[in-house]
């Protein structure tokens, strides 16, 4: 199937780079919010990144105007009839995504490919919700997606394979090296990394090293670009925890379960960059 029209739901970080990933790759597309006041800091966000492109000479004005000429936003669930391709991007809780979907298949032509954007949830019950199943994956973009260069897409036991062709040359029209992983908790990049994150915790909890000597050697010792507690910061604590606890629940393995320190930071609200304050301090 060939793909022209590109919905996105939800214009918050993830969202917000999808679709300007898809836009920017030549597809019509739509993306929307629960409300104007989101949609439009999102499509600030957007336009914003633009701008910085155009700036930096990475990009021409006339080429930002084709982008945006080619990007809507909307807070009616309605405008993604016409799409070929929907990417939900929203707030990593199941029932809501399986509401969204429930939606979605109602709205949808029959032709269209509903993907999660989830990074740990089961893609197997979000397709359940709908009457096509055999169109549902997962699509787990990486933030930020502008920049990250992998799309990590996730099929189910019921996926057919002309979905995952479909969205496997999406990925690699938006410029994405794609890896495919099955329905397995935390799927291929998160399995790999949550235990490290969670092994990293654990050492500073117990006073083994101090956050910079852990993080140093990982950058110098593994050639890792960053830390595993910067990396922590970056995605948020509470992000963090929420994947850790999504994979514990499946598998009950000790190496997913999250620390109590992780726990006690966002109870505290302690979440990283985003509220100033993680492991290391940014106000």
């Amino acid at each position: 199937m060939k793909i022209q029209k590109v919905g996105v739901v939800g214009c918050g970080l993830m969202g917000a780079g999808i679709a300007q990933v898809s836009a920017q790759s030549g597809f019509q597309t739509v993306v929307s919010e629960i409300n104007d006041d989101l949609l439009n800091k999102g499509m600030s966000s957007i336009q914003r990144l633009l701008a910085k492109a155009v700036e930096k000479g990475k990009m021409t004005k006339e080429d930002q105007d084709a982008v945006l000429a080619r990007l809507r936003g909307t807070t009616k669930v309605e405008d993604f009839a016409g799409c070929d391709i929907v990417v939900e991007a929203a707030v990593e809780n199941l029932d809501i995504k399986k509401r969204i979907f429930a939606d979605l298949d109602r709205i949808c032509p029959p032709h269209a490919v509903l993907a999660s954007n989830t990074s740990c949830l089961p893609v197997t019950e979000i397709a359940m919700a709908t009457k096509r199943p055999h169109q549902v994956i997962g699509t787990h973009f990486f933030n930020p997606v502008p920049l990250m260069k992998l799309l990590e897409v996730v099929t189910t036991v019921i996926s057919s394979q002309e979905t995952l062709d479909t969205v496997k040359a999406l990925g690699q029209s938006m410029g994405k090296t794609v890896i495919v992983a099955k329905d397995t908790p935390a799927f291929i990049v998160n399995r790999l990394l949550a235990p490290l994150m969670m092994e990293s915790i654990r050492m500073l909890e117990c006073g083994l090293a101090t956050k910079e000597d852990i993080d140093n050697g990982a950058v110098l010792g593994l050639n890792h670009p960053m830390g595993p507690l910067t990396l922590a910061d970056f995605v948020g604590l509470d992000t963090l925890f929420f994947i850790s606890e999504a994979m514990y629940d499946e598998t009950k393995d000790p190496k997913f379960a999250a620390p109590l320190l992780l726990k006690r930071m966002v109870t505290a609200g302690q979440l990283g960059r985003k509220t100033g304050k993680g492991f290391y301090d940014y106000k």
